[in-house]
Order: structure tokens, then C-alpha cells, then sequence
């Protein structure tokens, strides 16, 4: 298979960062579109163009589709921060949907054959029964979440109407970092849980906040399914693949491992692997988190030739941990 350009949108940022790495791994050529506002030029690596310059600035996108002859794009950019979507909605309808259609709409008229979406597991709301599968209801309870539903139904509507298929891979929660460390979440002020627990074991945080000690788990704080970082940019690159092999095809799945960890389990490993005792402070659950919420992965394992090799807990723990201690190195 000949292997055209591919346009990465948010590559600099966290997981665009690690998607830019698998692909030129596979062997893809790569051009990078991020705004710098989150991302990072030190994550692109150096022989990678990268486009400075914000999706709203559609003749940009067209110029760089052209120049480039991109045959595919791998769309991250965007804003992820649930509570911040809540208090500012407008701002996710901007960055994640109206941007979303305008990029759409550029790789239509240039001629662009596949699209892969950042998508989440925040399209299904609350699920009522765990693990969650992709025909069960989209019912988000955030703009975030509405705003990557919306997106994901306005590919759905283009690929009937135009000669484009798209992949749209909802995330559970994301951690760990690159094992080679050539990258890793650089994001300040993230809430992701595992990068709070390193960022307490290295001495950058006093503890960790616990939300909730009431849900229905076994040990009473919330269930998640953890992917590693890793796994999901190869992931894409799958993705890509089961795209180009066959155009007629589109596809919406769940990417997680089937298997959940609660905060405490977590808190655990981060225990296990530095050696420490991490502090918590335990208080009342946040407003529509989910006892638990754990793909069902079967989709992704049965349709794309894509496997979990960095399932460890531990090991994401480390990752993340090893990465963290490059970055304190630069401050």
C-alpha cells in the first residue's frame, strides 16, 4: 500500500503528539496542525512540517491540504476539560463542533478520502449497565460530550453524501506516556488522574483530591477503563489502514481495554511504583460521574488489526512517572 501524506490536526498537544510518532513508526508521512495554545513544538519531532495556525482559519487549512496533498487527516484538536465545557459552552461548540465542520468541509472539497476522529466515551452520558457498547444510547450530559457526539454525526452525514469514510474512536480514559520517552502530557494544570498521582509523587502536588467514597464499587471511589497512550496511537494507525483497504466502510468504536480500575486501585500502583505513600484527600463526588465506566472493546478488536500490548497498570504508572521526571528536569 502506498502511503500518502497524512494531516495530523493537534499534533503537538498529548495524545496528537503520540499518534504523529506511530505513524511515522508505520512509515506515514506526516504534517502537523496545531495552534500551539496546549501542544508543544518540542513534541513534533523536528523533521515532521508543522502548520502554525487555528482551524477557523479555513483558507489555511485549504492551503496547507493542497500544498501537502494530504490524503488523510487525523483530527485531535480541540478542548477537553469537562467542567470547563460546562461554564463556557460556547467555547467547546466553537473549538470542538464548529471547527470540526469546518475542517470537514475542506477536506471534502480537496479531495481528502479518510478522516479520523478524537472522539470519547462522554457521547454516552451515564451509562446504565457497564462495559459500555457502541449501539448503546449517546446521551451526553456536557457540552463537551455533545460537542464530539455532534461531530461524529456530522461525518456521518458527509460520508453518505460525499466520496470520504471516517473512523470515530471514542476514548476511555487516556494515560501513560511514550515508553521511549520522546513524549508524554505536558498539558499544566491537567486533571487526568494518573498525571495528578505522578505529579504528587515527584513532589509538584501536596496530595491527591478523591471524588467521592460513595459510588456503587467495591471500594467506593469511581471505576475506570485506563488505556495507554500508546495503544491508542497505534490505534489509530489501524485505523488508517482499515480505512484505505476499504473506502466504502465507516466505523464508530470504543477504545479501552474492558477492564476497570477504581481511584483508590490506582492511588495504589502509583503507591507500588514510586515507593511512596501519596496523600488523599477524600470528598463528595463530582456532579454526573458515573459509578464506573468500562468499554467493551470487542468492536475494535474484532474489526482493526490492533491489539493491547501496554495493558499493565504499573506499567502506564511508570510510563507516566518516567515522563514526568523528564519534565521536572526542564524546570
Amino acid at each position: 500500500m502506498s502511503k500518502f501524506p497524512v494531516l495530523v490536526t493537534g499534533g503537538a498537544g498529548y495524545i496528537g503528539s503520540h499518534a504523529v510518532l506511530a505513524l511515522r513508526d508505520a512509515g506515514w508521512p506526516v504534517v502537523v496542525f496545531d495552534n500551539l495554545s496546549t501542544g508543544h513544538r518540542r513534541a513534533i519531532p523536528e523533521d515532521v512540517p508543522l502548520v502554525e495556525g487555528d482551524l477557523a482559519d479555513t483558507a489555511l487549512v485549504d492551503a496547507t491540504l493542497a500544498q501537502h496533498r494530504i490524503g488523510a487527516i487525523i483530527h485531535f484538536a480541540g478542548s477537553i476539560v469537562v467542567p470547563e465545557s460546562v461554564e463556557n459552552p460556547l467555547k467547546y461548540y466553537r473549538n470542538n463542533t464548529a471547527n470540526s465542520r469546518g475542517l470537514i468541509e475542506c477536506a471534502v472539497t480537496a479531495g481528502v478520502g479518510h478522516f479520523i476522529f478524537s472522539s470519547t466515551a462522554a457521547t454516552y452520558g451515564v451509562p446504565e449497565t457497564v462495559p459500555v457498547r457502541e449501539d448503546m444510547p449517546t446521551l451526553p450530559i456536557n457540552p463537551y460530550g455533545m460537542s464530539k457526539l455532534m461531530t461524529e454525526i456530522m461525518l456521518r452525514d458527509v460520508a453518505a453524501a460525499h466520496p470520504i469514510n471516517y473512523c470515530a474512536l471514542r476514548y476511555f480514559n487516556v494515560a501513560g506516556a511514550d515508553p521511549q520517552g520522546r513524549t508524554g502530557q505536558s498539558f499544566a494544570g491537567a486533571t487526568h488522574l494518573i498525571k495528578v498521582g505522578v505529579e504528587a509523587a515527584i513532589g509538584k502536588r501536596e496530595f491527591v483530591q478523591v471524588f467521592g467514597t460513595d459510588y456503587d464499587t467495591p471500594d467506593g471511589t469511581g471505576v475506570r477503563d485506563y488505556i495507554h497512550v500508546s495503544d491508542l496511537a497505534d490505534a489509530h494507525v489501524a485505523a488508517l489502514d482499515k480505512l484505505v483497504a476499504d473506502p466504502s466502510a465507516s466505523y464508530i468504536m470504543n477504545a479501552g481495554y474492558k477492564r476497570g480500575f477504581s481511584v483508590n486501585e490506582v492511588l495504589d500502583a502509583v503507591d507500588r511504583v514510586t515507593n511512596l505513600k501519596i496523600e488523599r484527600r477524600y470528598g463528595p463526588r463530582r456532579a454526573g460521574d458515573p459509578d464506573a465506566l468500562i468499554a467493551d472493546n470487542a468492536l475494535i478488536l474484532a474489526t482493526l488489526d490492533w491489539a493491547p500490548r501496554r495493558a499493565d497498570l504499573d506499567g502506564i504508572v511508570r510510563d507516566a512517572l518516567a515522563w514526568e521526571r523528564k519534565l521536572a528536569e526542564r524546570t
